[in-house]
């Protein structure tokens, strides 16, 4: 699998991958606008067929990155595919010169917090009914810095 931006070609299968992830997926139209946004870092995993596997990515609010989406393809979870995208889109944060990340994600997701713990997130607040009214989101952020022992 390589990584690559993200890129109109790949949208539709974005959009399924969505709809297969989530109860309220995005769609192809909500993330075309990132595209083009210098403010918006993706990283699409690509396999050798040039089909998608997984994605992620985050906007950039000063020296803070803020994480939308990461889905894995139904079919290739389990595999690495989750860890080998945060590892990424952590570089990628890097090389933007941020210094935190944040996201949201469902409590009692505890395959998606784990993932983030293990790369040092850790939970510092909650959102109440933050995900279609009715369930919570634990609030999870990153320092990123030369003292970080992440790559």
């Amino acid at each position: 699998m390589r990584f690559d931006s993200l890129k109109t070609k790949y949208l539709p299968e974005i959009a399924r991958i969505e709809r297969e992830s989530f109860s309220a997926p995005w769609t192809e139209a909500m993330y075309a606008p990132d595209v083009e946004d210098e403010n918006a870092v993706y990283a699409v995993g690509v396999d050798e067929s040039g089909a998608v596997v997984c994605y992620g990515g985050f906007h950039k609010v000063l020296d803070e990155a803020h994480i939308t989406n990461i889905a894995v393809r139904a079919c290739d979870r389990g595999k690495g595919y989750g860890s080998a995208l945060m590892a990424k889109l952590i570089e990628l944060a890097r090389q933007s010169n941020i210094a935190r990340m944040t996201l949201e994600v469902r409590d009692g997701n505890e395959c998606a917090v784990g993932l983030y713990k293990s790369f040092g997130f850790s939970v510092e607040g909650i959102r109440k009914r933050y995900y279609e009214n009715r369930f919570d989101a634990l609030v999870m952020w990153l320092t990123i810095g030369e003292e970080s022992n992440i790559f």
